[in-house]
Formats: C-alpha cells, structure tokens, sequence
C-alpha cells in the first residue's frame, strides 16, 4: 500500500470520509480567512475538531460544512470554525520574565511619560481568554498603585468571539491560581469568589483593560500608536510572509522606542528585523528612525 493510500486508509470507517480534498478546502477556508497555515500533518487533528461540528450541524460531508462557511447563513459558524482550528490554552503570567521586565524596566518610563500629559496605550493583540491582558495591568500597578489615575490602557483583542467574551467576565477556574507567583495575587485577584467558586480579577486591574474583537491579517482600526504591544504564540499559526508582514506592521504601530514581546518558539523575520533590537528573551525595542521625536503624540484614539 502506498504512503498516500495508507494515510487516507487512516479515515476509512469513521464517521466521515476526509479526503485530502477536503483537507485542502478547510486549510484554504482557514488562510484565507485567519492567516492560519495547516501542514498536512494536522490532518488528522483537524478532522477529529470538526468531526464535531458535522454532528453538531448534521452535516453528512465535509464538503457540506466547506459550503456553509461560505454562504451567508453560514456566518455564526465562523467562530465555531476558527475555534475548533486554534489553542486557546493558556495561563496568568505565562513567561513570566515579560511581565517582570514590563514592571521593572518599562512601566516606569511609561508612567513618566503620562504623568507629562501624555496619553499611554499597550496592546495584548492575541490576548486568548484575557490572562496576558490582565497581568499586564497587573505589571503597571505593581511599578505605580497610582497608574488607575493615569491615562494608562491595555487594549485586548483576538478574533475568536468566543474567548473574548469569557475574557470579559474576568472570572476564571480556581486552578488557574496555581499559576499565579504569590507576590502578583494581591494584586491581580480579588479576595472574594463566586458561588462557583472562580476566582475574580480585582477591579482595579479589570478597568484597565478594554476588550474587542480583531483579526490580526485584516484592517487594524485603531490610530493611536501603541508603546509596548504584546503577540506571543499566535504567529506560529501563520505562513513565514504572513508573520514578516505582521511584525512590519506591529513596527509601524509602535511609537518610537516601543516595545514587542513575542513567544518564546517565535522569531522576528524578514524586514521589521532591521526595525528592532533585541533587549531581552523574545523581547524587542523599536529603533527610533532619525530626525523623529520620540513619544510625539498622534492625532485620534480609538483605544
């Protein structure tokens, strides 16, 4: 038997035939819609997500379920699409070190930089279930418990409705605690809990941070430049064009000497290389073009 029929043998008497066919029509659906790259070798993952939704729809082939998502009745599908097809697993303070170097090295220059009368915005821009967003609020309290005063924002946003809407509760399973270093908890969580028993984030840090819906391939709707924008483990979704050009356009939304954090599997490529320096692990500062003022404040907000 050869390597192609054996693979496809692989997907013989299961509830649905899933062809390569098939598995091309969803890894198009989803790059051209998300930016997201399916290898071949996520086939058999990808078919046992949507396997689900076929039931769930009652759909008797995959190529029924590609038709759906094309047509217009078939819009409220897309967040089922898009979540069966990404990992939102995630935890509070995941790489820990970006959120010390936050606290200790950047917040300071950024609550300077308020306290002038400057406006400051930072963006979690594939913020998942919200815990990234939060602990960074959670990092620019511990440097300054005066910065809720301050014109300071966390922007969040991801293009699955369906984690940013649990984002938005600020309520997550007690075992997420465990994650938390004990000198954060005061900070980032409130005393109280539910009758649940999750654990609530303190309001404090939950006012600082705004959320909304945001596909990072399309049109990116805010004015305002941002001083330290966080994208960790979400290029890996992409093609190697998709990420350079993503990391071009996190430059050009990036006020002079701001900063990126990116996930410790990701690396910068292509052009926004030259646009960066590396200040720590996956840590990244934009070099200030010659001739500019830094911190020079744009025109419009829509953060």
């Amino acid at each position: 038997m050869s390597t192609a029929a054996a693979k496809q043998a692989d997907f013989e008497g299961l509830d649905y035939q899933f062809s390569d066919r098939d598995f091309q029509m969803i890894a198009d659906q989803a790059n051209k819609r998300y930016g997201l790259s399916l290898q071949p070798s996520k086939k058999p993952l990808v078919y046992s997500r949507l396997a689900k939704r076929l039931r769930a729809l009652q759909l008797k082939s995959f190529e029924e379920y590609c038709a759906l998502l094309q047509r217009p009745d078939g819009a409220a599908e897309h967040g089922q699409f898009l979540s069966a097809l990404t990992t939102n697993v995630t935890h509070f303070f995941r790489e820990l070190h970006h959120f010390e170097f936050l606290k200790e090295t950047i917040a300071p220059k950024l609550i300077e930089k308020s306290k002038m009368g400057q406006s400051v915005r930072l963006w979690s821009s594939a913020c998942s279930s919200g815990q990234e967003a939060y602990c960074m609020a959670a990092a620019l309290i511990a440097a300054s418990p005066d910065v809720c005063n301050l014109d300071i924002k966390v922007l969040a946003t991801d293009l699955d409705p369906q984690v940013v809407h649990a984002a938005k509760q600020a309520l997550f399973p007690k075992d997420q605690l465990k994650a938390i270093p004990p000198s954060w908890r005061q900070i980032l969580i409130a005393q109280r809990t539910t009758d649940e028993g999750q654990i609530a984030i303190n309001d404090k840090v939950r006012k600082m941070v705004s959320f909304g819906e945001l596909n990072l391939i399309a049109d990116w709707p805010m004015r305002r430049k941002f001083d330290v924008i966080f994208c960790r483990n979400a290029a890996i979704y992409f093609d190697k064009g998709t990420q350079a050009r993503l990391w071009e356009r996190f430059a050009d939304v990036l006020t002079d000497d701001g900063y990126l954090m990116i996930g410790h599997s990701e690396r910068l490529s292509g052009p926004a290389m030259s646009q960066f320096s590396s200040v720590g692990i996956t840590s990244y500062q934009k070099n200030k073009m010659p001739g500019r003022q830094s911190n020079k404040k744009p025109e419009g907000d829509r953060t």
